[in-house]
């Protein structure tokens, strides 16, 4: 039987919740937060390179992984941010769920710093040609740029970054331990994709296709 179907300890309201969690909020927990991206806040969002977008629609939810060099997203001003949609799979998982729900997430990192930065918002998509050309890289602009107007911004303790010891260089290297891209095709294509030849030529295509 899957544990999914074992109810022994469900949580099913935000009454019994409370009982696991009887602690209310701290007071600095509810200070950090802002309906704008605040002077103290802007400096995260320009520094940092990676952030994962979240996204819900009709087939559920969706987080998605965009880097570039920082400063990436732009703050138009105190309640806008802009995203631009780079090269990738063209699933296009995140726009679509954002043409059926304009609601999004997003998470800053920043290596080495153990805070993250929390934002959600509304999302618009706009191919304005006077707005791709502020992304331009190795002259090439973006498709497309999300809009976002801000909600609220807070940041996130360390712990969680602590724990995991995300930025040590105690964390042991990994790659050779892991299955590659081209291996996990090839096991879930049934073998229609070659797996060696894909893994081959994958830090070529990727060289090739990042803008």
């Amino acid at each position: 039987m899957s544990i999914w179907n074992d109810f022994e300890g469900h949580v099913a309201d935000l009454s019994a919740l409370r009982r696991i969690y009887p602690e209310a909020p701290g007071e600095t927990a509810l200070a950090k937060e802002a309906p704008f991206v605040h002077p103290l806040y802007r400096p995260y969002i320009e520094a940092s390179p990676f952030v994962v977008l979240s996204t819900l629609g009709p087939q559920g939810l969706d987080a998605s992984p965009r880097g570039d060099a920082p400063g990436f997203v732009q703050v138009a001003d105190g309640h806008t941010l802009l995203l631009p949609d780079r090269r990738g799979n063209h699933r296009l998982d995140s726009l679509k769920n954002v043409l059926h729900d304009p609601r999004v997430a997003l998470l800053f990192m920043i290596p080495g710093i153990k805070e993250t930065l929390r934002v959600n918002g509304i999302a618009r998509i706009s191919a304005s040609p006077a707005l791709l050309e502020r992304f331009v890289v190795d002259g090439k602009p973006p498709r497309s740029v999300l809009v976002i107007k801000v909600q609220k911004v807070f940041f996130q303790c360390g712990r969680a970054l602590i724990r995991s010891k995300l930025w040590s260089d105690e964390r042991p290297v990994l790659a050779q331990a892991l299955p590659t891209p081209g291996s996990i095709l090839q096991a879930l294509s049934g073998n229609g994709v070659d797996g060696e030849a894909y893994d081959a030529a994958l830090p070529a295509r990727q060289a090739s296709t990042l803008y």
